[in-house]
């Protein structure tokens, strides 16, 4: 298969193009077209007939095909069901704020993680995302929306330790000066929990925010809504959370779904207290999005208060998730659940 040219770095397009006999400057004419968001190598046109036959033969590119899109009445929040090269979807989200757009992206099609509460693992992982396909997710989103660009999440469709190789080259492309030239504490990344890249996320020498979807206290529970809980132990996700702080500098947020009658209880709460000030972690309570196909309810308001507050009177940094889009289906999966399962039937 070609490669993505939107994945190159600026310093690896410029080598190909000069090893191709095109002089240097060509590179930084064509990375000037892809930053603008054209996705034609026939409409590059400060480009030589022959440079663009050149990368017609040795690249794809491809602008992604808006399928749906949905704005939220209540707060402005835009979702997106995009079509890739292969007729996959993601979706990507796009969340207003008073400080400026928020977009959050998709890193895989489809998720093998399994998480019970979750819609996007529905239908398990079909393939990776390229990081050409990632940095379209934000480029296209914002001119799509007319928003400007504050800050990303990874936190939709896929896990993103599970594509690191593709991830992490799209988190230094967003974060490059000769391209999005996005600051790296405006990027969190947000993971299941798989503790085995942690050092080599470390040794990126960025500066994002590394969130862990935590959402148990104990083995036991975990087990129960995340399968990765039977692959690394909870105190070993503990401890590679504080490494991962003590190596960095950087203080990790644990993300904690409230499930009604599962993980929140007054005495989960304490112990979370306890594991966040170990770790020195900020605590973000999520209240849980219904999910048809699961039979997990979400905890009433009371009863997310009583846990926050239990939290806050143990000194704990915590803050409870804005509720965004609700009204949209801005949860991540679902609007590729929905696409799928038109596509299927028409199939049929």
């Amino acid at each position: 298969m070609k490669t993505n040219i939107v994945s190159l770095y600026e310093d690896e397009l410029e080598n190909q193009i000069v090893s191709a006999g095109f002089p240097k400057y060509r590179s930084a004419q064509i990375a000037g077209w892809l930053k603008k968001g054209v996705r034609d190598f026939g409409t590059m046109s400060n480009l030589p007939a022959d440079l663009r036959s050149f990368l017609k033969e040795n690249f794809s590119i491809y602008e992604p095909v808006k399928i749906s899109s949905y704005v939220s009445s209540e707060d402005g929040t835009r979702k997106y069901l995009w079509k890739l090269e292969d007729g996959n979807a993601v979706e990507t989200v796009l969340m207003r704020y008073k400080y400026g757009d928020s977009v959050c992206i998709s890193t895989q099609v489809g998720c093998r993680q399994g998480c019970a509460f979750c819609a996007s693992t529905l239908g398990g992982l079909v393939r990776n995302l390229d990081a050409g396909e990632m940095l379209d997710e934000v480029l296209f989103t914002v001119k799509e929306s007319g928003g400007t660009l504050h800050s990303i999440v990874l936190m939709g469709i896929g896990e993103p330790l599970d594509n690191f190789d593709n991830v992490s080259r799209f988190l230094k492309l967003i974060n490059s000066d000769k391209g999005m030239n996005l600051g790296s504490r405006h990027i969190t990344l947000s993971t299941c929990g798989l503790i085995d890249r942690f050092d080599e996320l470390a040794d990126l020498k960025m500066q994002f925010n590394l969130a862990i979807s935590l959402h148990a206290t104990d083995d036991e529970t975990r087990k129960k809504i995340m399968p990765v809980a039977n692959r690394f132990k909870f105190d070993d996700v503990i401890e590679a959370a504080r490494n991962y702080f003590l190596k960095t500098g950087r203080r990790v947020t644990f993300e904690y779904s409230l499930i009604k009658g599962v993980n929140d209880s007054p005495a989960q709460a304490e112990k979370l207290a306890q594991i966040a000030l170990y770790v020195q972690a900020h605590v973000n309570l999520i209240g849980l999005n219904y999910v048809e196909e699961r039979a997990l309810l979400p905890t009433d308001d009371k009863d997310i208060k009583i846990f926050y507050n239990i939290l806050k009177n143990r000194n704990v940094p915590v803050s409870i998730r804005r509720k965004l889009g609700s009204d949209v289906n801005a949860s991540c999966g679902q609007l590729r659940r929905s696409f799928a399962k038109q596509k299927s039937e028409v199939q049929r």
